[in-house]
C-alpha cells in the first residue's frame, strides 16, 4: 500500500490521523510519516498496519472503533 493509498483508506473509513493511531496503537506522528509522500521524515506504511487497514475496509471493527 502506498502512502497515498493508505491516506485514502483512512479517509474512506472516516478516521482522523489521531483516531487511526489510537486504533492501531501508534503515535499520530507515525501516521503522518506513513502518509507523507516526500520529505525527510517520510517512510512507507508498515505492512501490518496496511493489513489492518484492509481488514477495516472489509468490515472488521475493533473494540475501540470511534462512535459516529
Amino acid at each position: 500500500m502506498t502512502p497515498l493509498e493508505f491516506k485514502s483508506a483512512r479517509r474512506k473509513l472516516g478516521l482522523s490521523q489521531s483516531q487511526l493511531a489510537s486504533v492501531i496503537n501508534v503515535d499520530s506522528r507515525t501516521i503522518r510519516k506513513w502518509e507523507a509522500e516526500t520529505g525527510g521524515s517520510a517512510r512507507p506504511p508498515n505492512p501490518i498496519a496496511c493489513r489492518v487497514m484492509q481488514w477495516m475496509l472489509d468490515g472488521y471493527r475493533p473494540p475501540q472503533w470511534p462512535a459516529k
